[in-house]
This record gives structure tokens, C-alpha cells and sequence, in this order.
């Protein structure tokens, strides 16, 4: 069996472990006072596109708080396997050969987002292919003159280090190299992708990689890849391939009001407020899954 092989069926019994442990565990009912509040950090792009609404709808419900800190795919994954939090949420599978305690976690699947590339609304560049993607990334294709724009260096924004949830799964998806260096200014590197979409917000000559999610809530331009937008549409019918699911993590021993929570982001009502945020359930669209897991990355 190839490495790629062998990672893909390790990944498919990870989210296997995490799909049964979700659907098991989860009471009906929250116990009472059992906990007032659960603290929630990770994933910025998780954080901005639904889970605001999705606390406070539970809140209503429940009477417990959810308190959102963002940090980032990897804080969530190691800060719920230390215990430093209740709740983690993460855009990326967890890496133990990177850090150890990412094997002592529960992903649950909650939702599927999308790598998308956005730029400053004033633009004219409105699709670009995944090769002319791969050249800007590592340094080939400098002006925005090479892709029909106007004659002005790109700005390539990215995020720092290699393991970031939308960092790696640029260099899975659209490299299908983990390790790949990307070629831009060390100006244009930021630590999250908040900072990295207020950028593109403000710098006319820029250019970012994010998760549509969060991306459909600023003031950005979403461009096309190899003639497909990020549409709701698109991602839930495999239309658009570089879709990645969102998970909510868990460290060992999850609290009821936890395994409640999580209850709710899967159920009926929760998922509602995912497609009203323009965010695709991940049940909606679980076929997306097994071509994940086939291929190791996402294909057509």
C-alpha cells in the first residue's frame, strides 16, 4: 500500500472513531447546573461563520453559555487534548507526527467549508486555474498583468507555519505536499486568517487563500477555480474540489453539556443555522467524505 494510501485509510479511521463517538455519547437532556458555561477556542473561520449564531441559539435553549476564543485549527486540537478548554474547533485533521497529544482527541464533523480565493473587491481578475495558483504560491507568477489584471505586483498574503488548518490544507489540496515552502514578502505573513482577510480587504494588489465560510462575511472578492466559484451549491455537490470538513473537538472526557452541545450543532435545528450562515452541513454533503478519504485529497 502507497504512503498516501495508508495516510488516507488512517484518516478514515480517525473520522470513523470521531462519527461513532459523536452519535454515542451524546445524552438528550443536559444535567442540570452540570455546567454554565463552555469555553470554545480554534478555527477563526469556524468561529466567524456559524459559530456565533449556533452559541447563542443554544444559549436560549439551555441556559449555558459558550465563550468563543479564536487561536487557530491547532490551539483547538492541543488545548481540548491538554484540557485547557471544553471545546475545541479545528479545519484540519489532527497531525500526530507533529505534536503527540493530537492523538488523545474526538473530531466530530460538523460542517464542510472551502479553501477560496479572495481578493480586494476591485479586482477585474475574476477566475484563476489551480496551475496559476500552484506558480503564485511559489513565486513563478508575480504581476497581476500574467492573469489579466492590471500591471501591479500581487501582494500574496499567507499564513505562518506549515500546520495552520487553511495553511495545510493549501499545501494538501492544492500541492499535495505538506512541506511545500510558499514564496512571498514576510510582510504578507500573518498569524491568523482574520488578519489575513482584513488585509485583502484594504491592499487592491492582494491575494489570499481562506475558507469561503468566513470569506462570504467580508468585504471581499471570491474568484472562480478552474472555472468554479464557491458556491453553496458547488461545495455541496463536489462541484468545487478543494472543500475540507469543520470539526468540533473534544479532548478525553467531554462534559454532558459538552456532548449536548455537540448534539445540537448535528441536529436538525443546528443545522438550519448553518445553511442560513451559507455554510453546507456536513451531513448535507458526507459523500464529499469518500473522496476525501479515496484519494487523500480532494479531486473531481
Amino acid at each position: 500500500m502507497e504512503t498516501k494510501q495508508r495516510f488516507s485509510w488512517l484518516i478514515s479511521m480517525t473520522v470513523a472513531i470521531g462519527m461513532i463517538c459523536s452519535l454515542v455519547f451524546l445524552p438528550t437532556l443536559l444535567t442540570a447546573k452540570e455546567q454554565d458555561t463552555i469555553t470554545w477556542a480554534g478555527c477563526g473561520i469556524t468561529k466567524k461563520s456559524f459559530m456565533a449564531e449556533v452559541a447563542v441559539a443554544f444559549e436560549k435553549k439551555t441556559g449555558v453559555t459558550i465563550k468563543l476564543e479564536g487561536g487557530g485549527a491547532t490551539r483547538g486540537i492541543r488545548d481540548a487534548a491538554a484540557g485547557k478548554i471544553h471545546l475545541g474547533g479545528s479545519c484540519r485533521m489532527t497531525l500526530p507526527l507533529h505534536d503527540p497529544s493530537e492523538l488523545h482527541v474526538t473530531l466530530h464533523p460538523v460542517a464542510w467549508d472551502a479553501l477560496a480565493v479572495i481578493l480586494h473587491k476591485d479586482n477585474p481578475v475574476k477566475n484563476i486555474s489551480s496551475e496559476q495558483i500552484r506558480l503564485i504560491y511559489r513565486g513563478k507568477i508575480k504581476n497581476w498583468k500574467q492573469l489579466g489584471g492590471v500591471d501591479a505586483p500581487i501582494h500574496l498574503y499567507v499564513r505562518k507555519g506549515m500546520i495552520s488548518g487553511v495553511g495545510y490544507a493549501i499545501r494538501q489540496y492544492v500541492f499535495q505536499d505538506s512541506r511545500v515552502d510558499f514564496v512571498t514578502n514576510k510582510k504578507y505573513v500573518v498569524k491568523s486568517s482574520g488578519p489575513l482577510e482584513k488585509a485583502v480587504e484594504k491592499d487592491p494588489h492582494a491575494m489570499g487563500i481562506t475558507g469561503v465560510s468566513s470569506a462570504r462575511k467580508r468585504n471581499v472578492k471570491l474568484v472562480g477555480i478552474d472555472g468554479f466559484v464557491p458556491s453553496y451549491d458547488n461545495i455541496r455537490d463536489g462541484n468545487y474540489i478543494f472543500y475540507r470538513p469543520l470539526y468540533l473537538v473534544t479532548g478525553s472526557s467531554p462534559s454532558d453539556s459538552v456532548k449536548t452541545f455537540i448534539e445540537f450543532v448535528q441536529s436538525a435545528e443546528g443545522s438550519q443555522i448553518i445553511r442560513d450562515n451559507g455554510t453546507v452541513p456536513y451531513m448535507d454533503a458526507v459523500h464529499l467524505m469518500t473522496k476525501t478519504l479515496i484519494y487523500g485529497f480532494n479531486v473531481k
